[in-house]
């Protein structure tokens, strides 16, 4: 009896367990910024100002809002008549203009108003503008180039981290470089540090991967990238030896002259508050053999002037479904090493190492020249899509399409009428290589949905809900001949542009953003950032597109003509549509994150935000906010 008795409360126990694991794993929550209301205020006209604010991920469907204005000494005046139910944004039609106008929101739940936002200061006489400047300490002979966005400070609200370049050179180039420095700067303009890499580290779009995000959970955003000799932090501290220089000095060597193939390299997280470097180790995987980074055919031949030894992405990833960890990754031409770190209580530790070591190897010469992050087979852990292949979220290969690399990728939900999300590519098919040109496949399993363009090499590509006439996404690349649904059919002209894409106007249909202008599909320019320049060439990409502030649409961020500020634009164009912020959507925060990396690409969310689109999903989250506030 007693061993019956044993029998059953083990299958109890073991039940029990089961069920209480399961539970965990549906209840897991992502950490995520715990972001304040994110009020912007602009003035649209002799007499007009938009207001636009947030709406967080975790908020009630039935949360509405008064906005409130204080004009001068003035005592608030709430600026609607009945709470705010149908959008987060409002047009003040009223405002005194001889004096400063302050603007705030206070949400209400179940009849009673929550605790007011932070104000918006609209000073007196602010000209009729729609972005924010801020002005730069840019040294001279160098360029804003690629940005990003974090919270330094635990005030609830971005700061921006901006990548200065000097002389940047391709990775096949020799050439002494620019040194490449980081500044990071408060939206009023305040300037908080800079970081300085040193002499040691190459400056170009395929070295100087970084990425910004709270890494461990304090409510306070890290800064980490690839550091070596010289390296000086944001406190004047130096990594390593500053009087080493590991760059090539022959100048008679048409391939080597410049380059940094010797000496160590590291791999550091900063502090987003002070620029502090917390921790230094070495960067995974070193780059030895230089001759061992090859792959078949194409550009997969096989180097030692470090060409393809020398190419770099970078992501972060809740590869744990809770806790976001940073990988950093070397190789895609030929051999890829994908190795993911934790920053946990102050310690650096290593998670794993993805390597696919030889040209033998599947996954092997599959990378792009960007990456995205996702979970793509809806266990709450995240996946990295690494062009042509798919590495789990423990460090295993998932699946290749073996279609090679290419320049643009973007993943979401292009079809939402089909399960999961979707990957679309293109893919240079080069040197004597045959294949796929462009192609979209199943982000779970692989599965090919449509491939094109065959044998020839795309350079540019797209996919994105543009058109209101065809149900999802559409895609247009390079030699399409016109604009095509998701199985390839033509169903209308090209864009104006195979570019960059954002969500300014007020409908769900995304715009296109090219250079520093944004134009609507069949319909033409909307709007135009004067006295601004896009970066990186003919790539023409902005600083960064994000949902910053204001509503769910988002921003974007240019350079000025002289390099001396940055402007973050802002729609303001009223809309009825409601949405919780983009930024609270993990696949699209992580999207912004890896925004910079490579060749940029606009982020997507994990749910199909376009024209019919169901109900956004609420996301799995909790809000994390700084250690001060916790403790309390």
């Amino acid at each position: 009896m007693k061993i019956i008795q044993t029998s059953y409360i083990r299958r109890i126990a073991v039940i029990a367990l089961t069920l209480f694991i399961s539970v965990n794993i549906a209840m897991s929550q992502r950490q995520m910024e715990n972001l304040g209301r994110g009020v912007i205020a602009m003035r649209t006209a002799a007499d007009t100002v938009y207001i636009g604010w947030r709406l967080l991920g975790t908020e009630s469907d039935n949360i509405t809002f008064n906005l409130y204005r204080k004009s001068g000494n003035e005592n608030p005046v709430r600026l609607n008549k009945s709470p705010i139910s149908e959008s987060t944004n409002f047009q003040d039609g009223k405002p005194d203009f001889t004096v400063d106008n302050s603007y705030f929101v206070k949400a209400v739940l179940n009849g009673e108003e929550q605790e007011a936002s932070k104000l918006f200061v609209l000073k007196a006489n602010s000209p009729v503008q729609q972005y924010i400047n801020i002005p730069l300490k840019t040294p001279e002979g160098y360029k804003p180039n690629d940005a990003s966005v974090g919270d330094l400070d635990g005030d609830g609200e971005y700061e921006i981290i901006v990548h200065q370049t000097g002389r940047s050179i391709d990775t096949p180039s020799p050439g002494i470089s620019g040194i490449p420095i980081f500044q990071a700067y408060k939206m009023d303009g305040t300037f908080l540090w800079q970081i300085n890499l040193g002499k040691n580290i190459r400056e170009g779009a395929h070295y100087t991967q970084f990425m910004v995000y709270d890494l461990d959970g304090d409510g306070i955003a890290e800064f980490a990238c690839k550091t070596a000799d010289g390296t000086i932090d944001g406190v004047g501290k130096v990594i390593g030896d500053s009087t080493k220089d590991w760059r090539n000095p022959d100048k008679n060597s048409r391939s080597l002259y410049g380059k940094i193939l010797e000496g160590p390299e590291f791999f550091t997280i900063f502090s987003g508050r002070t620029g502090e470097a917390l921790a230094t180790t070495n960067y995974i995987p070193n780059r030895y053999p230089l001759n061992g980074w090859n792959g078949h055919g194409g550009n997969g031949k096989s180097d030692h002037t470090g060409n393809r030894v020398d190419r770099f992405l970078a992501c972060v990833a809740y590869l744990d479904g809770v806790h976001p960890s940073v990988v950093m990754c070397r190789g895609y031409y030929g051999r890829t090493v994908l190795a993911a770190c934790d920053w946990r209580d102050g310690k650096l530790t290593s998670r794993w190492v993805f390597d696919s070591k030889d040209s033998e190897n599947p996954f092997s010469g599959q990378g792009n020249h960007n990456l995205c992050v996702a979970d793509v087979d809806g266990d709450g852990k995240d996946e990295i899509i690494y062009g042509s292949m798919v590495v789990d979220d423990n460090g295993k290969g998932l699946f290749s399409t073996g279609f090679r690399h290419g320049d643009a990728i973007h993943v979401g939900k292009l079809d939402p009428k089909r399960p999961g999300l979707q990957v679309f590519g293109i893919h240079e098919i080069e040197e004597g290589t045959t294949g796929e040109g462009a192609a979209v496949y199943d982000a779970k399993t692989g599965e090919v949905l449509y491939k094109g363009s065959m044998d020839k090499d795309v350079g540019r590509g797209v996919a994105e809900d543009i058109y209101p006439g065809n149900p999802g996404a559409e895609m247009w690349f390079s030699g399409s001949n016109g604009l095509l649904n998701l199985k390839g059919e033509r169903i209308g002209n090209a864009p104006t542009s195979t570019n960059f894409l954002i969500w300014w106007d007020g409908d769900f249909s995304r715009e296109l953003l090219d250079k520093n202008r944004i134009d609507k599909y069949n319909v033409g320019r909307i709007f135009t950032a004067e006295g601004c320049m896009s970066n990186n060439g003919t790539k023409a990409t902005p600083a960064l597109t994000a949902d910053l502030f204001g509503d769910w649409r988002e921003e974007v961020i240019f350079r000025t003509a002289d390099n001396q500020n940055l402007r973050i634009y802002s729609t303001t164009i009223p809309t009825n549509h409601r949405i919780y912020t983009l930024m609270h959507d993990p696949q699209y925060r992580l999207g912004v994150a890896t925004e910079n990396v490579g060749y940029n690409q606009p982020p997507h969310t994990g749910f199909f935000l376009g024209t019919d689109m169901k109900k956004a999903p609420k996301p799995n989250i909790v809000l994390v906010k700084p250690l001060t506030e916790q403790k309390k």
